[in-house]
């Protein structure tokens, strides 16, 4: 039975869509968001994996930092609002090419990650002095005020996320998108651009969070229902919660922040060394660069690995145990793999127990299960990296 959202829970433009097709409603980084509906996590990660899944991101946070005094200089006003993001994270934003797409990581002084987001450099003409920013919903707030102080007196910080955001995944969602948007479906992998769709535009980047081919799709909220439902007329699209979600990036070896990564871990033990860009790591000019190079070096402490869990899934918070029983790490994602029909877990070991295929064991509900350090992704990542057309 759907419910309606607790008064305390903010609520996304397509909530009364979620209620109406069945979807169970959970609280999540303080949104009422879609779990799944009524066919269940399982059928909606395999219909990903197999067809086209339709998932809301809109609890995310997009948004558009702009320059307030442009020259005119594509080039040197792009280096300008580049020079005000780079201080906070340890990519290389000056160099990226015209609508090119950047993972990077929000970093503390200590090098811990405060969070992990997605940097852009516009494609369109006269849009030097811009970049579109989507940062992760529990740290938003946060995020958003780090952006804004580094930008006073530079550039403004215009938020998005009163706008819905969908992720559209799976093999087929090219093919869906190209009967709607055709010329979105010429982008490659980590690009993104805007495009007319009836009487507005769309911001749409060839990206995702389930290994899957797909496209993250910023539209305003008048426009929203009517995208939706164009979306969900396809035969191929169905709507999935962030129950598949969570297994679907679980699969694909791909980190959650609050869970496998927070203040504490640095990109190097979360095993994101290309998130730190070789000019960045030439010039040690980001937040914690002492300790991440020195990481670099090889003084690590711990790493996070893959585990394939014989038996019952492993679930956040699990001891690691070595074949002795001694413990050296915790589990900080778990559950089933239905693509494997299997249990998976990753979590944070030494790097003497991180090669793959070292056997250890894992802590649940008291009992001693059977566990192998495995490679990731698990399952692998279907990326289109050049156009499709």
């Amino acid at each position: 039975m759907a419910e309606a959202a607790p008064d305390d829970l903010k609520t996304v433009v397509l909530n009364d869509k979620h209620v109406a097709l069945g979807g169970r409603m959970v609280p999540f980084s303080g949104y009422s968001l879609p779990v799944q509906y009524p066919t269940g996590i399982i059928a909606e990660h395999k219909w990903t994996r197999e067809h086209a899944g339709l998932f809301d991101v809109s609890h995310m946070g997009p948004s558009f930092l702009v320059l307030d005094n442009k020259s005119g200089d594509g080039e040197a006003d792009h280096a300008a609002i580049a020079a005000i993001v780079e201080p906070l994270i340890c990519g290389d934003i000056r160099g990226l090419k015209p609508g090119q797409v950047r993972y990077t990581l929000l970093l503390n002084e200590q090098g811990g990650i405060h969070d992990d987001l997605m940097v852009a450099r516009p494609a369109a003409d006269g849009w030097g002095g811009a970049l579109y920013i989507v940062v992760n919903a529990g740290t938003k707030e946060t995020d958003f005020q780090r952006l804004a102080a580094a930008a006073a007196g530079k550039a403004t910080l215009n938020r998005s996320d009163h706008c819905a955001l969908l992720a559209l995944q799976g093999p087929e969602a090219a093919a869906v998108l190209d009967a709607i948007v055709p010329e979105a479906v010429e982008l490659g992998f980590m690009h993104y651009a805007s495009f007319d769709w009836r009487d507005t535009k769309l911001v749409i980047a060839r990206s995702g969070y389930t290994g899957e081919d797909g496209f993250e799709i910023l539209v305003d909220p008048e426009h929203a229902s009517s995208f939706w439902d164009t979306l969900l007329a396809d035969g191929r699209v169905k709507p999935i919660g962030l129950g598949a979600r969570d297994s679907l990036r679980l699969e694909a070896g791909l980190p959650l922040y609050g869970h496998d990564l927070d203040e504490t871990v640095s990109p190097v033990e979360a095993g994101l060394n290309f998130a730190i860009s070789k000019r960045r790591r030439e010039a040690a000019d980001f937040p914690g660069a002492r300790r991440i190079l020195a990481e670099l070096d090889g003084v690590l402490e711990r790493v996070r690995v893959g585990l394939l869990v014989d038996g019952a899934p492993a679930r956040e918070g699990a001891p690691i145990l070595d074949q002795h029983g001694a413990e050296i790490g915790r589990v900080t994602s778990g559950g089933f793999a239905p693509t494997l029909n299997r249990a998976i877990a990753i979590g944070f070991v030494s790097p003497a127990h991180a090669t793959p295929g070292t056997r250890l064991q894992v802590l649940v509900r008291g009992r001693a299960q059977p566990a192998e350090v495995a490679a990731t992704p698990f399952v692998p990542h279907r990326y289109v990296r050049k156009a499709s057309k």
